[in-house]
């Protein structure tokens, strides 16, 4: 692989948001060390009209400019991030295989005009380029941006995905092959991936670490008038719902709280009608440590199944990061919480479990926690993605 002079990163999902993301927080940390130009979401003409009838907020301003928006992104420890909102796109998603590929190469030949001109713009001439689980549009893009290499970043499996899978179980394959690396969130999406792609490497999920453990600062030493079981980020079909409500229905005496968005309406259903169940709206990353800071322990009730088995949670670090106890089913490979999470699979284990956090209290286990937590951290996440990079120059 020839020196790279930036990375351009094409995202899935939008920068900006009420949770913290993987492809985000990656690219903050790389910005360090490298210059980083992200390509934000590709708004549709169906995202505009959800806008219009208040289903979806998206940057209506400036999706109406021709050539899309670039704004600079600076942190504390004064890297920057530069964030281009391309121009709206055609929405090609639900159409048939023969018509989507037609419109898509559209989409494609819009949104490579618009970064060759910001590639100008930012003197930008020969990036490193990493797409964010995005393999439908990566395919058309590839050698058309003088990259001196492509690097897959696959954080789900796409086959499994209800949107994705549609055109991205065609085109994934595809992408496999031609890319030049991919890099997985879990050991199982490394080994399946490897199939088609042997240049696969896994650098899991980590966390922001100074923020969650703000958590440890903000716990208030009134005591709560009861103890709180926490759950943060979205609510969906990855929960297992009847391990929830055993431990709402016979754990009376304790609150149960789901922080975020909720996608799975037989949650709201079944779990409203207890008296011990709080849904609370999402909260921006910042505000995240204040709500944490008030619960005992955590949870990851999810079902196992071959989705599930795929996932590297990030709650799991941002739990332990804020100190907290952590109950989580054996969705997937979690040997690395050896000792420090408890697994309970069955509904009585899990309550049980449960109980068992709400007592682990003893500060050198909340310091182990801790501790777990920062050797996770997104910094060094960051160091281990470019030794990646580091191997694909010497190859």
């Amino acid at each position: 692989m020839k020196n790279f002079d930036s990375i351009i990163c094409v995202g899935q999902t939008p920068w900006e948001g009420d949770f913290q993301k993987a492809i985000v927080q990656l690219m903050t940390e790389l910005s360090v060390r490298h210059r980083v130009l992200y390509i934000d979401y590709q708004y549709t003409l169906k995202d505009w009209m959800m806008s219009v009838t208040g289903r979806r907020v998206v940057p209506v301003g400036t999706l109406l400019h021709r050539v899309g928006a670039l704004t600079k992104k600076t942190f504390e420890n004064g890297s920057e991030v530069y964030v281009w909102v391309p121009p709206m796109m055609l929405p090609v998603n639900f159409l048939p295989a023969k018509l989507h590929d037609r419109l898509l190469q559209w989409n494609v030949n819009r949104l490579l005009k618009g970064i060759r001109r910001v590639m100008r713009q930012l003197d930008l001439k020969q990036p490193l380029v990493v797409n964010g689980m995005n393999p439908v549009i990566g395919l058309p893009m590839l050698n058309q941006l003088n990259e001196c290499a492509t690097i897959y970043y696959c954080f789900d499996e796409i086959t499994l995905s209800p949107w994705m899978n549609r055109h991205g179980t065609r085109y994934e394959p595809l992408y496999l092959e031609r890319v030049d690396a991919v890099v997985t969130t879990s050991e199982t999406l490394c080994q399946a991936k490897s199939v088609l792609q042997p240049n696969a490497y896994c650098v899991k999920n980590g966390v922001n670490f100074d923020l969650f453990n703000q958590s440890r600062q903000l716990i208030d030493t009134e005591p709560a008038a009861a103890p709180v079981v926490g759950y943060l980020g979205t609510a969906d079909d990855r929960i297992n719902i009847d391990i929830v409500e055993h431990c709402i229905r016979t754990m009376p005496d304790v609150q149960f709280q789901f922080v975020g968005e909720v996608h799975e309406p037989k949650l709201t259903q079944r779990l409203s009608v207890y008296p011990n169940v709080a849904f609370i709206p999402p909260h921006q990353p910042a505000e995240l440590p204040a709500l944490l800071a008030r619960m005992n322990a955590a949870m990851i009730p999810f079902v196992c199944n071959p989705h599930t088995y795929t996932i590297y949670p990030l709650k799991i670090n941002e739990y332990l990061a804020a100190g907290l106890p952590v109950v989580s089913t054996p969705f997937s490979l979690l040997g690395d919480f050896d000792g420090v999470i408890q697994l309970a699979s069955t509904p009585d284990q899990f309550a049980q479990a449960l109980r068992n956090a709400l007592g682990d209290t003893n500060p050198a286990r909340i310091e182990e926690r801790v501790t777990m937590a920062k050797s996770n951290s997104w910094e060094r996440r960051a160091e281990e993605f470019e030794a990646v990079i580091r191997h694909m120059e010497l190859a």
